[in-house]
């Protein structure tokens, strides 16, 4: 059985595009954007919550950045992860409010660093990178830290990152992950394998219900293979990551595709458990997914799916994710608790 929790529900805010993280003693912290509207960010401010007893009660939403209205920029979608010395760090897109296609391009990632479970923060602090939906801040096992984002090249949207080797001091210069003239790729979710060994998952954003993308790394993110099929149909905002028992374990949002947007947008919040053989492997036919209902959206305005999610040393995980649902027209912050056993995970 999977048990939902609210975390958030403003009824003057559209709340969406949560992550959380396990804190060393145990909290759960948990990093989300509200806003005017999903379409319109004339005031957006990034939010922290804290529960303390697995997400079954939260904290009231507190402040993480300043309020945006009036302001040139704004706040879109924060990640957040814990660093090997046990500091959290969010990384979030600030996007010139100028409009146009070119401010993507044009989009700062900044950090912010807490050293007590997320009590206090510093920051902001800049990095080169440019771009949108930027994934986490990943530290890999030789100490290379990487962050990575989307804008649009040639009209198409393309996947990029820099790395730092000097625990973010300087950057490196941008790396394309995935750029492809007949498809849209964005919103990354890069894996860790291990012994230099990467693989990105990729949203394709053309509507059309295509597949999930992945490209392989082999030397820590510095050069990226070919764009492969993944066989999870009309994945959006991937999220990756190991279970306690080395299986794969991946939150998405189902966006079928079809007539546009209206009217075949998207309901479904799904997850899916995968294995590193097939996460892998070079071709479509060589991959398995096991795939899950998660939450539905019931509103006639459903908007849901971006996620993020951990694993409790007992095995419980508990996933963070936004949803209209019952609040009709504005997003609220929503947590699920399930055991892998319950669903032969």
């Amino acid at each position: 059985m999977i048990q939902k929790f609210s975390i958030s529900n403003d009824p003057a805010m559209y709340e969406a595009w949560p992550d959380v993280v396990l804190t060393g003693s145990g909290k759960l912290v948990c990093v989300f954007s509200e806003c005017t509207h999903h379409g319109n960010r004339d005031y957006t401010r990034i939010m922290l919550s804290d529960s303390g007893d697995r997400g079954r009660h939260w904290s009231p939403k507190r402040p993480l950045t300043e309020g945006t209205r009036g302001l040139p920029y704004y706040y879109n979608c924060a990640r957040i992860s814990r660093l090997r010395d046990g500091r959290l760090v969010v990384v979030v897109d600030r996007i010139p409010a100028d409009g146009g296609e070119s401010r993507a391009a044009r989009a700062e990632n900044v950090l912010y660093f807490s050293a007590d479970d997320g009590e206090s923060w510093s920051g902001p602090v800049g990095t080169p990178l440019c771009g949108i939906v930027p994934d986490k801040l990943l530290e890999l096992e030789n100490g290379r830290r990487i962050i990575s984002a989307h804008h649009h090249v040639n009209g198409k949207l393309a996947q990029f990152l820099r790395y730092s080797d000097d625990g973010g001091e300087s950057w490196s210069d941008p790396v394309t992950v995935g750029l492809d003239p007949a498809l849209n790729l964005c919103e990354v979710s890069i894996l860790p394998m291990g012994k230099g060994t990467l693989v990105a998952f990729l949203r394709e954003n053309s509507a059309m219900g295509y597949d999930c993308k992945k490209t392989i790394s082999h030397d820590n993110g510095e050069t990226w293979g070919p764009v492969i099929d993944f066989p999870l149909p009309g994945c959006h905002r991937p999220v990756a990551g190991f279970l306690r028992d080395g299986r794969i374990f991946i939150t998405y949002r189902f966006m079928q595709g079809g007539k546009g947007w209206l009217g075949a947008w998207t309901q479904n919040f799904f997850g899916a458990l995968t294995d590193r053989e097939s996460v892998l492997a070079s071709r479509r036919d060589e991959s398995t997914a096991r795939i899950m209902p998660i939450d539905y959206d019931r509103s006639p305005l459903s908007d849901l799916g971006y996620s993020g999610w951990v694993q409790f040393p007992d095995g419980e995980l508990y996933i963070v994710n936004y949803i209209v649902d019952d609040a009709l027209d504005k997003g609220q912050i929503r947590g699920y608790a399930l055991r892998p056993e319950e669903f032969a995970l």
